[in-house]
Protein backbone atom coordinates (compact mmCIF):
# COMPACT_ATOMS: atom_id res chain seq x y z
CA UNK A 1 0.00 0.00 0.00
CA UNK A 2 1.46 3.72 -0.92
CA UNK A 3 2.94 5.07 2.30
CA UNK A 4 3.61 9.00 1.84
CA UNK A 5 6.38 10.26 3.90
CA UNK A 6 7.22 14.36 4.51
CA UNK A 7 9.23 16.21 6.63
CA UNK A 8 10.05 19.32 7.39
CA UNK A 9 13.55 21.22 8.17
CA UNK A 10 13.35 22.93 11.59
CA UNK A 11 17.04 23.59 12.05
CA UNK A 12 20.12 23.03 10.64
CA UNK A 13 20.53 21.26 7.06
CA UNK A 14 21.10 17.55 6.20
CA UNK A 15 20.91 15.05 3.14
CA UNK A 16 18.51 12.84 1.45
CA UNK A 17 18.81 10.14 -0.48
CA UNK A 18 15.56 8.54 -1.76
CA UNK A 19 15.58 5.20 -3.80
CA UNK A 20 16.19 5.95 -7.71
CA UNK A 21 17.56 9.21 -7.19
CA UNK A 22 20.06 11.85 -6.66
CA UNK A 23 20.82 12.76 -3.19
CA UNK A 24 18.87 16.46 -2.22
CA UNK A 25 20.29 18.80 0.05
CA UNK A 26 17.70 20.14 2.69
CA UNK A 27 18.07 23.82 5.03
CA UNK A 28 15.71 24.93 7.48
CA UNK A 29 12.12 25.93 5.91
CA UNK A 30 12.43 23.08 3.39
CA UNK A 31 9.58 20.87 3.20
CA UNK A 32 9.41 17.61 1.49
CA UNK A 33 6.65 14.73 0.16
CA UNK A 34 7.37 11.68 -1.58
CA UNK A 35 3.52 10.24 -2.13
CA UNK A 36 4.90 6.49 -2.38
CA UNK A 37 8.32 5.92 -0.61
CA UNK A 38 10.13 2.92 -1.60
CA UNK A 39 13.70 3.47 1.09
CA UNK A 40 15.71 6.58 1.77
CA UNK A 41 18.37 7.98 3.98
CA UNK A 42 18.87 11.07 6.08
CA UNK A 43 22.47 12.03 6.48
CA UNK A 44 24.15 14.93 7.68
CA UNK A 45 27.45 16.87 6.57
CA UNK A 46 29.69 15.38 8.67
CA UNK A 47 27.85 12.17 9.57
CA UNK A 48 28.63 9.69 6.63
CA UNK A 49 27.36 8.58 3.30
CA UNK A 50 24.15 6.75 2.87
CA UNK A 51 23.85 3.32 4.38
CA UNK A 52 25.40 4.14 7.34
CA UNK A 53 23.03 2.06 9.42
CA UNK A 54 22.33 4.06 13.05
CA UNK A 55 19.53 3.04 15.16
CA UNK A 56 17.35 5.65 16.40
CA UNK A 57 17.27 6.55 20.06
CA UNK A 58 13.73 7.63 20.90
CA UNK A 59 14.41 10.68 23.53
CA UNK A 60 10.67 10.80 24.21
CA UNK A 61 6.95 10.29 22.85
CA UNK A 62 7.81 10.34 19.23
CA UNK A 63 10.79 12.11 19.43
CA UNK A 64 13.75 10.05 18.15
CA UNK A 65 17.36 10.92 17.61
CA UNK A 66 19.71 9.19 15.05
CA UNK A 67 23.96 9.35 15.30
CA UNK A 68 26.21 9.10 18.04
CA UNK A 69 24.29 9.93 21.58
CA UNK A 70 26.89 12.40 22.12
CA UNK A 71 27.10 14.68 19.02
CA UNK A 72 26.53 17.65 18.65
CA UNK A 73 23.14 18.09 16.53
CA UNK A 74 23.21 19.03 13.04
CA UNK A 75 19.66 19.61 11.88
CA UNK A 76 16.56 19.24 13.85
CA UNK A 77 13.43 18.05 11.47
CA UNK A 78 9.18 16.66 11.89
CA UNK A 79 8.97 13.53 9.97
CA UNK A 80 5.87 11.53 9.24
CA UNK A 81 4.51 8.84 7.26
CA UNK A 82 0.74 8.08 6.22
CA UNK A 83 -1.36 5.97 4.24
CA UNK A 84 -3.46 6.18 1.27
CA UNK A 85 -6.98 4.90 1.37
CA UNK A 86 -8.94 6.13 -1.79
CA UNK A 87 -10.28 3.97 -4.33
CA UNK A 88 -7.99 6.16 -7.33
CA UNK A 89 -4.86 5.40 -5.45
CA UNK A 90 -3.13 3.55 -8.39
CA UNK A 91 -3.94 6.46 -10.74
CA UNK A 92 -3.70 8.86 -8.45
CA UNK A 93 0.46 8.33 -7.66
CA UNK A 94 1.00 7.36 -11.01
CA UNK A 95 0.35 11.14 -12.13
CA UNK A 96 1.34 13.04 -8.74
CA UNK A 97 5.06 13.62 -9.02
CA UNK A 98 7.80 11.42 -7.55
CA UNK A 99 9.10 13.85 -4.93
CA UNK A 100 7.87 17.43 -3.86
CA UNK A 101 10.61 20.01 -2.43
CA UNK A 102 9.20 23.12 -1.55
CA UNK A 103 11.19 25.90 0.22
CA UNK A 104 10.12 28.78 1.94
CA UNK A 105 6.01 28.43 2.41
CA UNK A 106 5.42 29.33 5.86
CA UNK A 107 1.53 27.33 5.22
CA UNK A 108 3.55 24.03 4.84
CA UNK A 109 5.87 24.60 7.97
CA UNK A 110 3.47 25.39 10.18
CA UNK A 111 0.77 22.83 9.18
CA UNK A 112 2.90 19.93 10.07
CA UNK A 113 3.66 20.45 13.75
CA UNK A 114 -0.33 20.97 13.99
CA UNK A 115 -0.25 17.48 13.03
CA UNK A 116 2.47 16.01 15.08
CA UNK A 117 0.49 17.49 17.90
CA UNK A 118 -2.97 15.66 16.89
CA UNK A 119 -0.97 12.50 16.71
CA UNK A 120 0.29 12.29 19.74
CA UNK A 121 -2.69 13.73 22.05
CA UNK A 122 -5.77 11.84 22.93
CA UNK A 123 -8.91 14.57 22.15
CA UNK A 124 -11.80 13.56 20.85
CA UNK A 125 -12.45 13.02 16.84
CA UNK A 126 -8.71 12.87 16.58
CA UNK A 127 -8.72 10.70 13.45
CA UNK A 128 -10.98 12.64 11.99
CA UNK A 129 -9.06 15.77 12.58
CA UNK A 130 -5.85 13.98 11.45
CA UNK A 131 -7.30 12.84 8.18
CA UNK A 132 -8.78 16.05 7.29
CA UNK A 133 -5.27 17.79 8.03
CA UNK A 134 -3.24 15.56 6.35
CA UNK A 135 -5.86 16.11 2.61
CA UNK A 136 -4.53 19.96 3.49
CA UNK A 137 -0.69 19.04 3.77
CA UNK A 138 -1.19 16.95 0.02
CA UNK A 139 -2.95 19.48 -1.25
CA UNK A 140 -1.23 22.76 0.32
CA UNK A 141 2.13 20.47 -1.11
CA UNK A 142 0.87 20.28 -4.51
CA UNK A 143 -0.10 23.62 -5.42
CA UNK A 144 2.72 24.97 -3.77
CA UNK A 145 4.93 22.95 -6.40
CA UNK A 146 6.42 25.56 -8.72
CA UNK A 147 4.18 25.41 -12.04
CA UNK A 148 6.60 25.17 -15.17
CA UNK A 149 8.87 22.17 -12.90
CA UNK A 150 5.63 20.05 -12.40
CA UNK A 151 6.51 16.44 -14.53
CA UNK A 152 2.87 15.57 -16.93
CA UNK A 153 0.59 14.31 -14.49
CA UNK A 154 -2.80 15.45 -12.86
CA UNK A 155 -2.07 18.72 -10.90
CA UNK A 156 -0.64 19.70 -13.74
CA UNK A 157 -3.97 18.83 -15.94
CA UNK A 158 -5.88 20.68 -13.42
CA UNK A 159 -3.85 23.82 -13.47
CA UNK A 160 -4.88 23.99 -17.56
CA UNK A 161 -7.73 25.94 -17.76
CA UNK A 162 -8.65 24.23 -21.14
CA UNK A 163 -8.29 20.49 -19.30
CA UNK A 164 -9.56 21.32 -15.55
CA UNK A 165 -13.35 21.34 -16.89
CA UNK A 166 -13.00 18.23 -19.02
CA UNK A 167 -11.06 16.13 -16.08
CA UNK A 168 -14.14 17.70 -13.27
CA UNK A 169 -16.61 16.12 -15.72
CA UNK A 170 -14.42 12.63 -15.76
CA UNK A 171 -14.14 12.06 -12.01
CA UNK A 172 -17.57 13.37 -11.81
CA UNK A 173 -19.50 11.26 -14.74
CA UNK A 174 -18.45 7.96 -14.40
CA UNK A 175 -21.50 6.65 -15.76
CA UNK A 176 -21.97 9.04 -18.82
CA UNK A 177 -20.90 8.64 -22.67
CA UNK A 178 -17.61 10.21 -22.66
CA UNK A 179 -15.75 10.80 -26.24
CA UNK A 180 -12.42 12.95 -26.83
CA UNK A 181 -15.11 14.85 -29.32
CA UNK A 182 -17.21 15.81 -26.21
CA UNK A 183 -14.58 16.57 -23.92
CA UNK A 184 -13.11 18.70 -26.34
CA UNK A 185 -15.63 20.44 -27.23
CA UNK A 186 -16.70 21.85 -23.32
CA UNK A 187 -13.09 22.43 -23.33
CA UNK A 188 -14.14 24.67 -26.21
CA UNK A 189 -10.72 23.16 -28.34
CA UNK A 190 -10.70 21.20 -31.82
CA UNK A 191 -10.78 17.22 -30.92
CA UNK A 192 -7.35 17.47 -32.35
CA UNK A 193 -5.64 19.82 -30.32
CA UNK A 194 -7.49 18.46 -27.20
CA UNK A 195 -6.11 14.86 -27.91
CA UNK A 196 -2.26 16.35 -28.11
CA UNK A 197 -2.66 18.72 -24.96
CA UNK A 198 -4.39 16.38 -22.59
CA UNK A 199 -1.38 13.90 -23.31
CA UNK A 200 1.01 16.48 -22.98
CA UNK A 201 -0.61 17.50 -19.73
CA UNK A 202 -1.56 14.33 -18.20
CA UNK A 203 0.36 12.12 -19.42
CA UNK A 204 -2.00 9.87 -20.49
CA UNK A 205 -4.59 9.95 -23.42
CA UNK A 206 -8.24 11.36 -22.65
CA UNK A 207 -9.88 7.42 -23.23
CA UNK A 208 -6.99 6.46 -21.70
CA UNK A 209 -7.39 8.55 -18.37
CA UNK A 210 -11.31 7.63 -18.67
CA UNK A 211 -10.52 4.13 -18.66
CA UNK A 212 -7.91 4.58 -15.91
CA UNK A 213 -10.42 6.53 -13.93
CA UNK A 214 -13.39 4.16 -14.30
CA UNK A 215 -11.36 1.09 -13.45
CA UNK A 216 -10.05 2.54 -10.28
CA UNK A 217 -13.87 3.19 -9.23
CA UNK A 218 -15.17 -0.32 -10.26
CA UNK A 219 -12.03 -1.46 -7.77
CA UNK A 220 -13.68 0.24 -4.85
CA UNK A 221 -17.12 -0.81 -5.59
CA UNK A 222 -16.08 -4.57 -5.92
CA UNK A 223 -14.04 -4.46 -2.62
CA UNK A 224 -17.26 -2.57 -0.93
CA UNK A 225 -19.34 -5.64 -2.31
CA UNK A 226 -23.46 -5.81 -2.12
CA UNK A 227 -23.69 -4.80 -5.93
CA UNK A 228 -23.79 -7.29 -8.94
CA UNK A 229 -21.26 -6.52 -11.94
CA UNK A 230 -24.08 -5.30 -13.92
CA UNK A 231 -24.78 -2.44 -11.21
CA UNK A 232 -20.82 -1.66 -11.35
CA UNK A 233 -21.12 -1.82 -15.41
CA UNK A 234 -23.77 0.66 -15.23
CA UNK A 235 -21.68 2.83 -13.03
CA UNK A 236 -18.70 2.77 -14.86
CA UNK A 237 -19.91 3.17 -18.25
CA UNK A 238 -20.35 -0.26 -19.72
CA UNK A 239 -23.38 -1.42 -21.04
CA UNK A 240 -23.63 -4.76 -19.70
CA UNK A 241 -21.86 -6.91 -17.05
CA UNK A 242 -19.57 -8.61 -19.96
CA UNK A 243 -18.36 -5.77 -21.82
CA UNK A 244 -17.17 -4.25 -18.35
CA UNK A 245 -16.04 -7.85 -17.46
CA UNK A 246 -13.69 -7.96 -20.64
CA UNK A 247 -12.62 -3.86 -20.08
CA UNK A 248 -12.07 -5.00 -16.66
CA UNK A 249 -9.74 -8.38 -17.07
CA UNK A 250 -8.12 -6.42 -20.04
CA UNK A 251 -7.06 -3.13 -17.59
CA UNK A 252 -6.00 -5.65 -14.28
CA UNK A 253 -4.89 -8.73 -15.31
CA UNK A 254 -7.82 -10.89 -13.32
CA UNK A 255 -11.49 -11.03 -13.55
CA UNK A 256 -14.44 -8.55 -11.72
CA UNK A 257 -14.91 -11.38 -9.66
CA UNK A 258 -11.40 -12.75 -9.11
CA UNK A 259 -10.35 -9.10 -7.88
CA UNK A 260 -12.93 -8.62 -5.52
CA UNK A 261 -12.49 -12.77 -4.11
CA UNK A 262 -8.75 -11.09 -3.16
CA UNK A 263 -9.47 -7.63 -2.10
CA UNK A 264 -13.44 -7.64 -1.22
CA UNK A 265 -14.21 -7.36 2.28
CA UNK A 266 -14.14 -11.47 2.86
CA UNK A 267 -10.74 -11.14 1.97
CA UNK A 268 -9.13 -8.04 2.01
CA UNK A 269 -9.09 -6.45 5.83
CA UNK A 270 -7.65 -2.95 4.93
CA UNK A 271 -10.29 0.44 4.70
CA UNK A 272 -11.47 1.16 1.84
CA UNK A 273 -12.60 4.69 2.80
CA UNK A 274 -11.08 7.65 1.06
CA UNK A 275 -8.99 9.93 2.49
CA UNK A 276 -5.45 9.37 4.02
CA UNK A 277 -4.72 8.09 7.58
CA UNK A 278 -1.99 8.66 9.62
Amino acid sequence: MASPFYCAIVEGRCHLAVAGREPVTLVAGDFVLIPDLRGFSMYGEVSGAPGATRLPLETGPGIFRLGPPAAPVEMRALVGHCRFDAPAKDLLLSLLPEMIHVRGEARLMALVPVIHDETRADRLARGMILERLLEVLLIEALRSSPGPALAPGLLRGLSDPHLAGALRRIHADTSGALSVAGLARGAGMSRSAFFERFRAEVGKTPMEYVTAWRMAVAKHLLQQGGLTNTDIALRVGYGSASAFGMAFARHEGVSPGAFAKQHGKNGWNGPVAPGIEH
